[in-house]
């Protein structure tokens, strides 16, 4: 079992991350919150599962012990898989979601694509009890993990580096209200104003 890696990021897209490890470049799937954390060139240290299945050996990377730990609750759920874990994990914070188990909201994991009310439910049942977030957990301004894609997304199509770009994000995302963070286009402003010319999109 891979438990945990650490070492230089060699690549990010989307929620996928390379890491070199002892010369080896491992692929390792992340959130896309997680990923706009990562910088290429970079040392990352973070928690790791290696799934294995008959044809593939997937390993999966956490920010946090906590974010780890909830993702074996989940896969021990019937009908959650590692890629539905890790669905549960980019929408909803580890906090959120023992929020969620304790009020028995199943409608916020409903809201997780792949996630059926029967699924939901099951969630709730089975992290009863189990969910026990520590008091360390990052609790810093966030904005939807697909809010934050299309941000970086729109920024790298108007030239800008990823790297330059998943910057001016999370610094656009710090500086935003709340209400600012759940909107695209106010966030994508706030990130265009933080870009310096020095950074301006590559030429083409």
């Amino acid at each position: 079992m891979i438990a945990a890696v650490r070492g230089t990021v060699l690549a990010v897209a989307g929620t996928s991350a390379i890491i070199e490890v002892g010369g080896v470049g491992l692929q390792v799937a992340v959130t896309p919150s997680h990923a706009l954390e990562l910088r290429i060139g970079t040392e990352a240290s973070m928690r790791t599962a290696l799934i294995v299945r008959e044809d593939e050996l997937a390993l999966y990377g956490f920010a946090d012990q906590d974010s780890r730990e909830l993702f074996d609750l989940l896969r021990g759920v019937s009908g959650v898989g590692p890629k539905s874990a890790m669905a549960v994990l980019a929408a909803l914070a580890p906090a959120d979601i023992a929020s969620a188990v304790a009020r028995e909201d199943d409608a916020a994991f409903r809201k997780v694509s792949g996630i059926g009310p029967k699924t939901a439910k099951l969630i709730i049942v089975s992290l009863a009890g189990k969910v026990h977030v520590a008091a360390g957990t990052r609790s810093g301004p966030t904005a939807s993990p697909t809010i934050s894609e299309n941000v970086l997304v729109a920024l790298v199509g108007l030239g800008w580096s990823e790297r330059v770009a998943a910057q001016a994000v999370d610094d656009a995302i710090a500086a935003a209200s709340e209400s600012e963070r759940d909107s695209v286009p106010t966030l994508l402003r706030h990130a265009l104003a933080r870009l310096t010319p020095g950074s301006g999109p590559v030429p083409k």
